[in-house]
């Protein structure tokens, strides 16, 4: 199976260097000093404690890497929107989109309201129409206009990995990916996709509900990744403050309630999931990582995307917008987010 990999950051890089160490075709787009690191030495990963070098072919012109059957990119959100339209000359008729990104995807509302959600109010059913993008992650539909939707598979990370240096990726923990339709139901293609990652080592799982799943991943980093981007702290720090949870308590509570209204409704307590986060001992966010490497922050999909969902379905949020305003302003304070438009 022909596959490229849109972006050798973290995640893109490990994905990229063990398919291709698995004996897939793979290439990838990048540039500047990630594009110059794997073309003098090779992607450099860092797995269970051992060093590894994948060959890959990397250009930072899609047309000289060609259609593809599976195109993975795994960009951050904010990239996406000017880069989504250059990559039409590797998409084909046949090509599977599969974005390995955080937070809310662009194709989330465009996928519809399954059934269960509350399609009764006014609220619900404008969220459910298929014009209706996220402002938050894709203004304007750019992103919507050039990946087209009936091609994209949605995918939820499990598993930590960092960039030390350009070309150089280092696996932390997990080795978990979801992989589903956007509108639900298992497909010929998710279980295809599934055992191409399956091939790399990856545990590799078919989603009958992706929308779900990422909702209740999101509904996980949406307080720790900004906390720990605001704070420097990691996560048993944060989870540690009393007050510091007790908020996150309440806006994961606004989240679970707008998770209810659009289909996804989340089964456990806050509480519950904080137990989860707990496990992973000392962690460091991927926000805090961007943070402390002072690159742009991830805010619009993870929270900016939420509180806009809230609107939508009438669900108040005033911890979410609390939230939302105290790390955007210490982003664009530091340069790590656009400023406000006058």
């Amino acid at each position: 199976m022909k596959v490229a990999v849109v972006g050798l950051g973290a995640v893109g890089g490990l994905i990229a260097a063990r398919l291709a160490q698995a004996g897939t075709a793979v290439s990838a787009l990048a540039r500047g000093a990630t594009l110059d690191a794997v073309r003098a030495r090779g992607l450099r990963l860092v797995l269970d404690g051992r060093t590894s070098v994948a060959r890959i072919d990397a250009s930072d012109d899609p047309q000289a890497l060609g259609v593809q059957e599976v195109l993975v990119i795994a960009l951050k959100g904010p990239a996406l929107i000017d880069v989504a339209p250059t990559l039409a000359p590797l998409i084909g008729p046949r090509t599977v989109v599969l974005p390995a990104m955080n937070g809310v995807p662009w194709w989330f509302l465009r996928a519809g309201m399954p059934e269960g959600a509350d399609a009764g109010s006014p609220d619900a059913r404008s969220v459910a129409a298929l014009g209706a993008p996220l402002e938050s992650v894709d203004p304007g539909g750019r992103i919507d206009t050039a990946l087209p939707l009936a091609q994209v598979l949605g995918c939820v990370v499990h598993l930590t990995c960092s960039t030390p240096e350009p070309g150089h990726v280092q696996h932390g923990f997990g080795h978990r990916l979801i992989v589903g339709e956007p509108a639900g139901g298992l497909s010929e293609r998710t279980r295809a996709v599934c055992e191409l990652l399956a091939t790399a080592g990856f545990v590799a799982e078919p989603s009958a509900d992706i929308r779900r799943d990422v909702w209740y991943k999101l509904w996980g980093n949406l307080t720790t990744n900004p906390i720990s981007a605001l704070t420097g702290a990691t996560t048993d720090r944060i989870l540690d403050d009393p007050l510091v949870c007790a908020f996150m308590l309440r806006a994961m509570a606004e989240a679970a309630a707008i998770g209810a209204r659009i289909g996804c409704p989340i089964e456990q307590s806050g509480e519950e999931r904080m137990v989860v986060t707990r496990q992973l001992g000392a962690f460091r966010t991927s926000m805090l990582q961007d943070a402390a490497a002072a690159r742009p922050l991830e805010i619009d999909a993870i929270v900016t995307a939420v509180h806009e969902i809230g609107g939508r379905v009438g669900v108040p949020t005033p911890n979410i917008g609390a939230l939302l305003g105290l790390t955007r302003l210490m982003a664009r304070v530091r340069g790590l987010y656009p400023p406000a438009r006058s």
